[in-house]
């Protein structure tokens, strides 16, 4: 069920609009299914409307205008209801619609339950799937109605009645969810030829920057190098750094003026101080020095992601936010990083689990600190020649999106569920795309078939529980190379077998043979010669912000004035 909510000043218009059958063809048997007292004028059964409408009203407003003889009613003193069923739930009966009623305007303040000087309010019923409930805000002892939160009250009650009553139960928010677009910026976007609002476009380039970034200077600079893009630092009076405001350049006011958006504006995790307790809480990576030989950052950010689904599983769920929050910068930079093939089910990966980043719960950002720090590793290198590299992290992606989706499903976060289900989509293809290549190169190096005995003996010894199912995995070839060349390279199989076993359990893995491949891969890579860091500005690839801009992988070359 949907509760819509307002405010007015026009106790008669609203009555008329509820018992009218002319204007509003689902207007088909107005009348009365319960009010304040329960024998409050009914217009829609009576042979006289329109005294009977007039009594209504006066009866409505009886204590608003005793307030107003006192100067204490409220200017907008109509409070207007509507209750709508799903179009799969059953039609209800008139009396189940007026318990409904009661508890909404009980839960709300309306009128609480027992309580004598509540206001009064009567619930029409013009059609079978829904009712408006018309109240006026002054109680009996003349005081202003107490409804504060009336939606987030009305919301909960409705959950509750979905789960009596039977009916379809609605997924629901937290107001933790970013700005939708507004049917005139949809149709301004529509209008110049782009597929999204400008709201959109600049949330994902600064979720983009802010995953590059590890300053709120550098933040900027990369947003001043990002074609399309205008940004504005705004300051207190002492100079210190008050906000920012973003604006895309293909989209402009009547008056040629920027439309400016606050950080806050785009999402509630872009504004200035969420953006700066984000970037201080960066693990600086090991300085490079020629000579010494490093991990790759890859590595690094997988093996860091799968210890989330771990982390999720402990009790602290401060920490479990910031790991999510983390995470999902994490996606939110992959589509600068990866061939373009996979980029457009990367982006909306990265656009769908920007819902499961937050929550009500308030993310502690140092116990992530690890995951941000690969991360911007990750940025500073080169676009990775070996597909294994990427399909390796986003196969513990896929089980991070798993765990974050049980986990947010525990707290009833519905909405995040959602969105989280809808990122599995867009990883597992981006996956399976990225994994299909390095896949088949390791099964056309087949071994010999006594080597490839003595890795299903290790299998059963190792893995029992699994070991069936990996074996009869198409992905066992594979495996059995990467075995074997492990083996060949001077690593004990057995040793690595069970540490990629120990590492994450398997019973979450679409395919376990996949799973134990990446791990061994990555147990057995070599650590890499140290090479000079590059200039951030250098290696930042430009986010789209319109349909006509450059690819994501193109430098920034815009040497317009920037605000």
């Amino acid at each position: 069920m949907i509760a819509k909510i307002s405010s007015g000043q026009d106790t008669a218009g609203l009555v008329r609009y509820l018992f009218d059958t002319k204007k509003a063809k689902d207007h088909t048997d107005p009348h009365l299914v319960a009010s304040w007292d329960g024998f409050a004028p009914d217009p829609g059964r009576t042979d006289d409307f329109d005294a009977t409408k007039k009594l209504l009203v006066a009866d409505l407003n009886l204590h608003v205008k005793q307030a107003r003889r006192l100067g204490r009613a409220p200017e907008k003193h109509t409070w207007h209801c509507s209750i709508r069923a799903a179009t799969t739930d059953r039609h209800l009966s008139d009396k189940e619609w007026a318990d409904i009623a009661r508890r909404i305007v009980a839960t709300t303040g309306i009128a609480p339950e027992g309580d004598p000087d509540g206001c009064r309010w009567v619930a029409v019923r013009h059609a079978p799937d829904h009712i408006h409930i018309a109240a006026t805000k002054v109680r009996a002892d003349l005081s202003a109605a107490r409804h504060w939160n009336d939606y987030l009250t009305a919301d909960r009650e409705l959950a509750a009645i979905e789960k009596e009553y039977g009916l379809f139960q609605v997924v629901r928010g937290d107001r933790t969810a970013a700005k939708r677009p507004t049917r005139a910026e949809q149709e301004k976007a529509r209008r110049s030829g782009n597929d999204k609002p400008a709201r959109e476009r600049l949330r994902t380039t600064i979720r983009a920057a802010v995953a590059a970034a590890t300053s709120t200077e550098e933040f900027i600079h990369l947003l001043n190098h990002t074609d399309g893009v205008l940004v504005e630092v705004i300051h207190f009076p002492s100079g210190d750094v008050r906000g920012y405001k973003f604006a895309s350049q293909d989209t402009t006011t009547a008056d040629k003026e920027p439309v400016w958006f606050s950080g806050s504006e785009l999402a509630p995790d872009l504004s200035f101080p969420r953006i700066q307790e984000r970037l201080e809480n960066i693990e600086p990576q090991p300085t490079n020095q020629p000579g010494r030989r490093r991990s790759n950052p890859w590595h690094q950010a997988t093996a860091t992601a799968e210890g989330i689904p771990h982390r999720l599983d402990q009790a602290d769920d401060e920490a479990s936010q910031a790991h999510l929050a983390a995470f999902g910068e994490a996606l939110d930079a992959l589509p600068l990083l990866v061939p373009q093939t996979l980029r457009p089910q990367l982006r909306e990966a990265a656009s769908a689990f920007e819902r499961a980043t937050r929550s009500r719960i308030r993310a502690e950002h140092h116990h992530a600190r690890a995951l941000r720090g690969a991360v911007r590793a990750m940025v500073r290198e080169p676009a990775p020649r070996d597909g294994a590299v990427v399909a390796m992290f986003l196969d513990a992606a896929i089980l991070v999106v798993i765990a974050a989706a049980r986990w947010h499903q525990l707290h009833r976060h519905d909405q995040q569920v959602t969105a989280a289900h809808q990122t599995l989509l867009h990883l597992q293809a981006a996956y399976d795309h990225a994994a299909a290549a390095p896949l088949a190169a390791l099964a056309q190096r087949q071994p010999p078939q006594q080597a490839v005995e003595r890795q299903i003996r290790r299998l059963r010894q190792v893995v029992p529980d699994h070991a069936e199912q990996v074996i009869a995995d198409p992905a066992f070839d594979a495996l059995a190379v990467a075995l074997a060349e492990a083996e060949a390279a001077g690593h004990d199989p057995e040793r690595l077998l069970q540490q990629a076993a120990d590492q994450r359990a398997l019973d979450d893995a679409g395919s376990a043979a996949r799973v134990l491949i990446w791990r061994i891969q990555r147990l057995t890579a070599p650590s890499e010669p140290s090479t000079p860091t590059l200039d951030s500005a250098s290696t930042w690839r430009t986010p789209p912000t319109s349909t006509r801009q450059p690819s994501a992988q193109q430098s920034a070359t815009s040497g317009q004035r920037r605000r």
